[in-house]
């Protein structure tokens, strides 16, 4: 099947929801994918935070081809490995107490809610259930999900939304003015994905866990972007000197497969109940199986070198000294560049085609570029990328459509005429917008 094939089905038979990319993706092996006709891109995108053990992991494989050959699916009614042991991995590691298991970022939320609501329910009846979320936050598509998260061009076209959420600056004296006595917990992202890769400060985090113990507000933590190992920390709120009642986690979890779920403290660990919530799919065993082979290769070594290469990227990008790239921010493989000179609008400029292997890039927000390799990348991928290799990242003009309809370079107003598909050995620039986030 040739490139303009596939995109021809596609277009005939799967919904346009993604603004996708003029390139194909057949295979890949380590951090390096390839397209249909055989060209090379390294990916800095990690599937958008999945693939956390990069392509053709032969240990993800064996765990993977052992378990389906035994048990695809089972009903949650029924015990089975390796759900268990999955959870008590995630339990032993993290320091809290239960897990359940779902499938996606969004649902995981929407668990961590519920959680949250019927906490404050069972103990102080109706009329507590708002949670305080922040500005410039992204926690997911469902109806729930979309009115936690803190932006506004979210929360369109699907109304009624739901109101028992409010938004605050990430501080302690923005979070108490929105409190009452109408909450039930207070939902973080300590690096906000969507809104642009910012680190929270970790004093204000620890003085709102503080608030949330004083008001018995929960703590949700949302690290369904942040989570399994890719800050140089099974979870980012390690290095945050807090703990959480509930956390949510996915992505990469599993390493490419579906699963994800959320943690909860010992406080926590009773308030969901038969018949209260559950999942078809959650923990199915292929996934869970996954998650084990995931897990058993994020060790303690594993984390430190995350950081290692972490800091070794931050300093390669730094020392290339672009004036589009400015200030690298985020903690361990979870980084972008905030771009110092970037044009307020129109197209901004991509970094030259060179011939090569191609990058992936995504970009999460205004004047920024995001790199977020999984973290199994190793350190010859960024240098490699650096001196032989070309970024397909350019963001569309300020007046294109919004975040949920993005161009393709060549479609009307993009601002630049569309590329030929791997001719001359370019690769066309991708065109930007907002991270798709939590999509299942």
């Amino acid at each position: 099947m040739t490139f303009e094939e596939l995109k021809a089905l596609d277009d005939a038979y799967i919904m346009h929801t993604y603004g996708r990319f003029p390139v194909d993706i057949d295979h890949g092996e380590g951090a390096t994918l390839y397209s249909l006709s055989g060209r090379k891109y390294i990916d800095f995108t990690s599937g958008i935070g999945v693939n956390s053990l990069g392509y053709g992991n032969e240990k993800w494989m064996a765990a993977i081809t052992a378990q389906i050959g035994k048990l695809g699916h089972i009903s949650n009614l029924f015990y089975t490995q390796p759900g268990p042991l999955l959870a008590r991995e995630l339990c032993t590691r993290s320091g809290l107490s239960k897990v359940f298991f779902g499938n996606s970022g969004a649902e995981a939320n929407e668990a961590m809610i519920k959680v949250a609501r019927k906490y404050s329910f069972d103990k102080y009846g109706k009329g507590r259930s708002t949670v305080i979320t922040l500005n410039h936050s992204f926690h997911g598509r469902t109806i729930t999900t979309l009115t936690a998260t803190g932006q506004d061009s979210y929360h369109n076209y699907f109304f009624p939304f739901n109101e028992a959420f409010r938004y605050a600056d990430p501080t302690l004296e923005s979070v108490q003015a929105q409190g009452g006595e109408d909450v039930c917990g207070v939902m973080l992202e300590l690096i906000q994905g969507e809104g642009g890769v910012r680190p929270l400060d970790p004093k204000e985090v620890q003085a709102i866990a503080a608030l949330c113990r004083e008001k018995d507000w929960l703590l949700l933590v949302d690290e369904v972007q942040t989570g399994i190992g890719r800050t140089g920390t099974l979870f980012a709120f390690q290095q945050f000197g807090i703990q959480p009642d509930v956390v949510s986690f996915a992505k990469g979890i599993a390493g490419g497969l579906p699963l994800g779920g959320i943690l909860t403290n010992e406080k926590c660990s009773t308030v969901l109940t038969p018949g209260t919530h559950g999942s078809t799919f959650g923990a199915n065993p292929v996934s869970t199986a996954a998650g084990m082979a995931v897990l058993e290769t994020l060790d303690q070594t594993f984390l430190d070198g995350v950081k290692e290469k972490g800091a070794y990227l931050r300093a390669g990008i730094e020392a290339i000294g672009s004036p589009y790239l400015g200030q690298v921010v985020g903690m361990g493989r979870r980084t972008h560049q905030q771009g110092g000179g970037l044009p307020a609008d129109g197209p901004r400029p991509a970094v030259p085609h060179r011939r090569g292997p191609a990058a992936f890039a995504a970009p999460p927000g205004d004047h920024q570029g995001r790199d977020g390799p999984g973290p199994g990348h190793s350190k010859t991928d960024p240098h490699g990328l650096r001196e032989k290799g070309e970024c397909i990242h350019e963001e569309r003009p300020a007046e294109t459509a919004g975040p949920h309809q993005r161009r393709h370079p060549g479609d009307p107003g993009h601002g630049r005429p569309a590329e030929s598909h791997e001719k001359g050995g370019h690769s066309p620039s991708l065109p930007g917008g907002k991270d798709p986030g939590h999509d299942f």
